[in-house]
Formats: C-alpha cells, sequence, structure tokens
C-alpha cells in the first residue's frame, strides 16, 4: 500500500515554554496529518537528551524526555500553576530552542510538581514503577546519582559507585530517596503523556515512526547497569569506540565515541539486552526506524584513546542471527533500516535477508554522474524514500549550498521550477515514485532555509534547536499536501 509521512520531532513543535511537549500542539499536530491525507508520523529518539542536545546520545535508551512533559496538562492535574510555568524564562526566539535555560528551569519547575506529586501519589505509580523496573531502577539511581556527582560522567565517580558494590548501593537508595522517587515521577508523567498522545494519534489513523540509534552513550544508566553488555576493560573503560572512517567528506572520519557492544557475551545469553530493547521500542512506536543499520553486518572499531577516527578497522558483527533470535521471541518486527552510505554486498545481503525496508534518500542521488542508487527511477516499492533526514540540510538550504552540478542535474531531473517551489518539485518526486512510503521533513513542507536545519554531523552547539512557528502549519498547506498525495496515490485510506 502507496503511503506518506512527515518528519517532525516533537522538540520542534511549537510551544510557549521553550520546547515543543505532548500537549495540545503534538494533537493540533496530528489533525494537521490527517488533513493532509497522511499515515505516518515520524519522530526522532524521545531519550532525554545529554551533553550536545543530541537525542542520540542520552542518558538512557529506554527513558523518555522530560522536557517533552507538557507543562499545561501538569496545570490542569494541579501539580503546577500557570503562574508558576510563567515565571520562568524559556528562551528568546520562538524559532529556536535554548537548552541551556531548559536545563536550569525546567528542572526546578519539575521539583515544585514533585512536591505535590508526592504528597497525594496517583493510584497507579507504584504499578508504573513495578511494571518498568527493569530500566526505570537503574536510571533514576543514575540521575540522582549524577545530580550528587555535580552531573559529572560516572566514569568519574568514586569506584564503589563506578562498580555498584552492593553495600554502597544499598545505602544510595536510603540517601537518596527523594531524588530516585523524583526521576521516577518523571518518567510516570512522561509516559502518562505518551500513551495519551499515541492513543489519540492512533484512533486518528495516525502511526508513529520512531527512532532507535544503535549505541548507546558512554555515560548512560545502560552502560553503567550493564557493563559486560560493552567492550569495556577491567577497569570500566572503552577498550574501542564506533565511529566512521575517513571518506570524502572528512579526512579524519567521524569519531562517535560510543562504547561498542560485546557481541559475543550477547550472543550467549540470547541477545537479551538487545530483545528488550526492541521489545520496548516496538510497544512505543508503531514502527521502528533503526539507525546505522550497517553495523550490524560490520562496524569499525576505533581505539579508545586515539582523537580521530584514522585508526579504526572494521569488525564482524552479529548479523541475521540478531534478528533471526529476536523473533522468534518477539514475533514479526515492524522495522525501516537506515542503510545509507557505502553498502559492501554484505550489507545489502543483510536487509535483504531481513526482509526490512531500506531508506533511499533523494539527496544524496545527485552528487554524482553515475546512475545512482537515491535516484527514484531506480527504486523499487520496497523501500522508503526521503528527500532529506535529520541530517540532512532543508531543500532550500540544500539548493543554495550544494555543488552546482548537483543542483543543476536535480532542476533537470525534476523539472524544478521557482514557480512552483524548488522544494515542492524535489517532494513531488518522492510522493511520485514506486517505492511504498515517502517521508519529508516538515521544514520542506514549510518551505524553510538552512536556519532550519536540524543537525550538521560533526558539530557541536548549534543543532537540535529548530521549531516551527504556530502561524506555519496551517489548514491551507495541509489540503496543499493532500492534493499530492491524492495525485500519487498516497492519500491515507479512511
Amino acid at each position: 500500500m502507496r503511503a506518506s509521512g512527515i518528519l517532525m520531532h516533537i522538540s520542534s513543535l511549537p510551544s510557549k515554554y521553550g520546547i515543543g511537549t505532548m500537549g495540545k500542539e503534538a494533537r493540533k499536530f496530528v489533525d494537521f496529518l490527517v488533513k493532509a491525507g497522511q499515515t505516518y508520523w515520524q519522530i526522532l529518539p524521545v531519550c532525554p537528551t545529554s551533553y550536545g542536545d543530541s537525542p542520540y546520545q542520552s542518558f538512557s535508551s529506554l527513558a523518555g524526555n522530560p522536557y517533552f512533559i507538557d507543562l499545561e496538562i501538569l496545570c490542569k492535574e494541579k501539580l503546577l500553576t500557570e503562574k508558576e510555568c510563567k515565571s520562568y524564562s524559556w528562551g528568546r526566539k520562538k524559532t529556536e530552542i535554548d537548552y541551556g535555560i531548559l536545563y536550569e528551569n525546567r528542572y526546578d519547575l519539575l521539583k515544585k510538581a514533585y512536591v505535590r506529586f508526592i504528597a497525594k501519589k496517583p493510584k497507579d505509580f507504584e504499578a508504573f514503577c513495578e511494571e518498568e523496573k527493569s530500566w526505570l531502577e537503574d536510571y533514576a539511581v543514575f540521575m540522582a546519582l549524577k545530580d550528587a556527582n555535580g552531573g559529572a560522567a560516572w566514569s568519574k565517580w568514586a569506584d564503589e559507585l563506578r562498580f555498584r558494590e552492593r553495600e554502597v548501593m544499598e545505602k544510595v537508595y536510603s540517601k537518596y530517596a527523594k531524588e530516585i522517587d523524583f526521576y521516577k515521577m518523571l518518567q510516570y508523567l512522561f509516559y502518562k503523556q505518551w500513551w495519551s498522545l499515541k492513543a489519540y494519534a492512533n484512533k486518528k489513523g495516525i502511526q508513529i515512526i520512531g527512532d532507535v540509534p544503535i549505541y548507546v552513550a558512554g555515560d548512560s544508566a545502560d552502560v553503567w547497569a550493564n557493563p559486560k553488555q560493552f567492550y569495556l576493560d577491567e577497569d570500566l573503560n572503552p577498550i574501542e569506540v564506533a565511529g566512521c572512517p575517513p571518506d570524502a567528506f572528512s579526512d579524519d572520519g567521524q569519531l562517535w565515541g560510543n562504547p561498542l557492544f560485546r557481541w559475543d557475551v550477547m550472543k550467549k545469553d540470547g541477545y537479551n539486552w538487545w530483545t528488550n530493547r526492541v521489545r520496548t521500542m516496538s510497544k512505543l512506536y508503531d514502527v521502528v526506524r533503526i539507525d546505522h543499520f550497517r553495523g550490524f553486518d560490520s562496524y569499525y572499531a576505533i581505539p579508545a584513546k586515539d582523537t580521530t577516527a584514522r585508526n579504526g578497522v572494521w569488525k564482524e558483527g552479529p548479523g541475521m542471527d540478531l534478528f533471526r533470535t529476536m523473533e522468534k521471541k518477539l514475533g514479526k518486527l515492524n522495522i525501516i533500516v537506515e542503510d545509507l552510505g557505502f553498502l559492501t554486498p554484505s550489507i545489502l545481503k543483510l536487509v535483504k535477508d531481513s526482509g526490512f525496508p531500506g531508506m533511499k534518500l533523494i539527496q544524496f542521488a545527485f552528487d554524482t554522474r553515475d546512475d545512482s542508487d537515491y535516484l527514484p527511477h531506480n527504486y523499487e516499492k520496497h523501500c522508503v524514500v526521503y528527500t532529506g533526514t535529520h541530517d540532512n540540510d532543508t531543500i532550500l538550504g540544500w539548493m543554495k549550498t550544494a555543488p552546482r552540478e548537483s543542483v543543476n542535474f536535480a532542476k533537470k531531473y525534476f523539472n524544478l521550477t521557482k514557480e512552483e517551489g524548488y522544494n515542492w518539485g524535489m517532494m513531488r518526486g518522492a510522493w511520485a515514485s514506486v517505492s511504498d512510503l515517502a517521508i519529508v521533513p516538515m521544514q520542506d513542507i514549510i518551505g524553510l532555509d538552512s536556519k532550519a536545519r536540524m543537525n550538521t554531523p560533526s558539530t557541536l552547539g548549534c543543532n537540535w534547536k529548530w521549531r516551527a512557528k504556530e502561524e506555519e502549519i496551517t489548514i491551507q498547506l495541509a489540503q496543499k499536501v493532500r492534493k499530492y498525495m491524492k495525485m500519487y496515490g498516497r492519500e491515507r485510506k479512511k
């Protein structure tokens, strides 16, 4: 079935309080998707952000981001007052998130909510904590200890905390009981609001596609609580870390720094860590998109002490063994795989054997004179086409910054004109393709330039900030999109 969706992270939704949330604006966006004839809403990881503000570097792969908890809902629940919410600064710009201000003020405000929450705990709070205990306990303790250590990475904590010595940890539960409960409350509120939002979307016929990064952050509850699952030495420091080799875009490659998995250990226990992660994510989202899928075939391992990715080596990943094992435990998996970049025959075979649809990225189609696999006339139906992802410039930004030869090729290929709008012409190319599913970023729908770019890889400090203005998400815009959906057979069937 031909279908279409829009990529728009929760953080980018309009809001009075500095960042998009799971409140009324999220529901308005669901309504926009319905009016636009869409079937899918794709978002980025909803995990808590850490250093660099990236949703791909989180303190937990299973926790929800407290920033997304809607304050207006908390006011209705008498956990906060509107006066309290308005008493804080949330940043000066409507179109830009100020993460520094959020970090300082959001938690301070949420601690006021905690005082009222704990005075009258909801009846289902303890049940939630028990149901999510497998990850929630470790995460809440991790965050409480992180606060107690001035925000320092767990690798800098005292040895008895790094190694989770039993007697010391028993004292931690007692000493930081309130702090631990605070972080549990945040997750309770997040998930309560999430399930309400997802139910609203699903009832309207909108399915949510959510991103799952292949790697987790070194400074995370995942690694701290499960060190044997990661490639660490006896002192719990990484031996090798993740990244990408040097290429035409970077002489030094990309040094991501994430600890690598101990696939040999994971195989012995039936890939329990990955199974639990995918089980949780498959419940959280209707469709899971796995980032950097090629890492399951072969992954690039860089000595942890290196400052560039030059000296890394390729190592063999778990391949289909992981996915066959998970499918036996979880049933058929509804997954999209990010298979972009240089693809070897073994990676192509893994994607084919998995049966999961891969990705086609239109912006990648025009950087070569060869007959690129990313050109729409080369697509097979079983794939997902994107005009761009969170790592790409917007279409209008790309038209200004890409090599002239590439831009001219794109103009000729799609018959792009200023009258139609370059963004509409390129989106038309995605919608008209044979691909079963087409996804376009909201920035391209609105028609924004490079200022609305979500992320520029290998840079810090200027990413993940874009927010849409309420007046940009209109009925007229939805109706315009819907016309294209009807034209190219992608309109959502009621």
